[in-house]
């Protein structure tokens, strides 16, 4: 008998389920950071465990902070799928389907690549989750399940259940006050992974206002991370969920695009309502890398002015760029990271090219005889995937390593902070971004402890607010800086 058919009853007593992130393959790698994956929870998991009834078990298990125990047997196994976490999670797909359990499969590897998927699991979920599952737990309980379930219209965030956060080990995270309130993203840049992901429907929408703030609103403490691709996407949302912040003395971090900072004063209202790091996508220095990228959005726009806007309000910046487009000669390193380092941005996060299936420059790689693997283990941004148009393999590659090598040298976070106007301003830089990069044994040892919810007081004074005319002063812990703020964690 089929798996498929042992599945094909009605269900009348409630469901066990299992909810589970596979541990990305950089979990073995010598470049694995232990406090990146440690990071934030996995909410989208957390979203879908919301569907199921009251009577329902569920657990959930991120194999990035606890270990993963095989000998159960759940009725349902849902796992969410990274192209560089595919092949473990197909292990763990396998090894439960051949325990009797029903196992489902999402996530962006799987909407790029569903055939390949399909083949272990018993149901596949294309694209957003939020209409399908709901319809798949019917189907489920009725005996009459479908292979494939695909978003297409109707997308929508209303009547969306609260997070399954009873669910989640606030204490394995840095962040566990991550939220999102919208999905997608209005651009098309040819090289990612969403547009894929959410083809056949809408492509980026919001909650309601008055929901996301009732999230926020339950989550303890101060320090929110928005992790939306485009906090600023939707002005109309934005001024409304930033006027709804005003008020909770939150502070908080999220991501934007260049030309959404520049354009208006939503970056001045998401700043009073707390706003003190953000995301920004620049990516390339070179115009025709831009035009080739589909990145309009960043054409014609002035990076230095979005860096002094960001500058002026108190927003520290986690800059990214990318390596090996076509226009990329040998200089892009050297010249990035200069820039980078002269602006003043605090954090930066490099990337070498990665054409992702799915995506418009898989295809137009395809098309060009340029792919050079299929290994997904080394789709991470960190190998080369692909034939550069100029660059050779091994070049793109050390430059890559030289590029965060040099960012993050000592004299480099001080040359960065010294950017900045004031004392207070080059301070909570140069902790800011020290801090990520340079105190690693400490961070391993916080995390083997089970203690990162113990420097949340700590991430909260370095985002003190600090403007370039030291107007604002903001009391964080009884600290008046984050210098003070140093003092005053104990473990």
């Amino acid at each position: 008998m089929t798996n498929q058919a042992c599945h094909r009853t009605l269900r009348t007593r409630p469901i066990t389920a299992k909810f589970i992130l596979p541990a990305l393959t950089e979990a073995t790698s010598p470049y694995w950071r232990p406090i990146k994956y440690s990071l934030f929870p996995p909410l989208g998991l957390a979203t879908l465990a919301a569907y199921l009834s009251v009577d329902d078990d569920a657990v959930l298990v991120d194999e990035h902070v606890e270990r993963l125990t095989l000998e159960d047997e759940p009725d349902l196994v849902v796992i969410q799928v990274y192209i560089t976490n595919a092949y473990r999670a197909y292990r763990i797909a396998d090894h439960y389907r051949s325990k009797g359990s029903f196992v489902c499969l999402g996530g962006l590897h799987v909407t790029s690549l569903p055939e390949e998927a399909a083949v272990h699991a018993d149901a596949i979920f294309l694209g957003p989750g939020e209409q399908t599952f709901p319809r798949f737990l019917n189907d489920f309980r009725a005996g009459r399940t479908e292979r494939v379930y695909t978003s297409a219209a109707g997308r929508t965030l209303e009547r969306v259940p609260p997070i399954r956060r009873d669910l989640i080990r606030r204490n394995y995270y840095l962040v566990p006050n991550s939220i999102v309130v919208t999905r997608g993203c209005p651009q098309h840049c040819d090289f990612c992974y969403k547009d894929a992901f959410f083809q056949g429907g809408r492509g980026f929408y919001t909650q309601r206002v008055d929901d996301a703030l009732a999230e926020i609103e339950r989550l303890p403490g101060r320090h929110l991370y928005f992790l939306d691709d485009h906090l600023l996407g939707d002005r109309n949302f934005g001024e409304a969920l930033f006027t709804g912040m005003r008020g909770m003395r939150r502070l908080f971090q999220g991501a934007a695009t260049v030309d959404s900072i520049l354009r208006g004063d939503l970056i001045e209202r998401a700043a009073e309502a707390g706003l003190r790091s953000i995301f920004v996508g620049f990516e390339t220095l070179t115009p025709e890398n831009l035009k080739r990228s589909n990145k309009r959005q960043n054409l014609g726009r002035s990076y230095k002015a979005v860096a002094e806007r960001l500058h002026s309000l108190g927003i520290m910046i986690n800059g990214s760029f990318v390596f090996g487009m076509d226009d990329d000669g040998e200089d892009v390193f050297r010249r990035t990271v200069d820039w980078a380092i002269d602006q003043g941005i605090t954090t930066a996060t490099f990337h070498i090219q990665t054409p992702y299936p799915g995506t418009k420059l898989h295809a137009r790689m395809v098309r060009e005889g340029r792919m050079l693997t299929r290994d997904w283990n080394l789709y991470d941004t960190r190998h080369v995937v692909y034939r550069p148009a100029i660059l050779k393999p091994e070049v793109l590659k050390t430059g890559y390593d030289w590029a965060y090598r040099e960012f993050y040298r000592w004299g480099s976070i001080a040359r960065a902070a010294l950017h900045h106007g004031t004392v207070k301003h080059q301070a909570k830089h140069f902790f800011y971004a020290s801090g990520w990069k340079k105190f690693e044994p400490l961070w391993d040892l916080m995390i083997r402890a089970r203690q990162l919810t113990r420097v949340t007081p700590l991430l909260e004074g370095v985002l003190s607010r600090v403007t370039r005319t030291d107007v604002v002063h903001e009391n964080i812990i009884t600290a008046e800086d984050p210098c003070e703020a140093l003092t005053q964690i104990t473990l």
